[in-house]
């Protein structure tokens, strides 16, 4: 990294640790290939909540976000609340989350699943022209 941006190693860290200190890097991930590691199904499902107060969304972003199975939940305007990313070894598996997501009384009223056959495209948002002034 330091290379590309023409400093020495030295300061590049001390810049990454500024931009660690003030939050603007949350982390660092490894993309790993889970295709090569195990067997697994993703599900994208989108979820509609009965009620809209700030309660019945607390208390859905609560519960799921203490279920590995759930490696992303948006929370969308429109006509879906939600939309979650799920893997899970098996449809079996999927469907025992499905059954304690509602079990739990978090006032869904309804959901649709979408089995994901194979990724398209999986990127990070280029920051160079997101943050680029007035690019189209």
């Amino acid at each position: 990294m330091a290379e590309i941006v023409n400093i020495s190693p030295t300061p590049c860290w001390a810049r990454l640790a500024r931009l660690k200190a003030a939050g603007l890097i949350r982390g660092y991930h490894a993309d790993i290939a889970l295709d090569r590691v195990c067997a697994f199904t993703q599900v994208i499902v989108t979820i509609s909540l009965t009620h809209h107060r700030k309660t019945d969304f607390d208390r859905f972003e609560s519960f799921v976000s203490n279920k590995d199975e759930i490696i992303e939940c948006i929370a969308t305007g429109g006509g879906m609340d939600y939309v979650v990313k799920v893997i899970c070894p098996s449809l079996d598996v999927f469907q025992a989350l499905m059954e304690t997501l509602l079990a739990a009384e978090l006032g869904i009223d309804r959901y649709m699943t979408y089995i994901v056959t194979r990724s398209v495209k999986t990127a990070r948002p280029n920051l160079a022209k997101l943050a680029a002034k007035g690019a189209t």
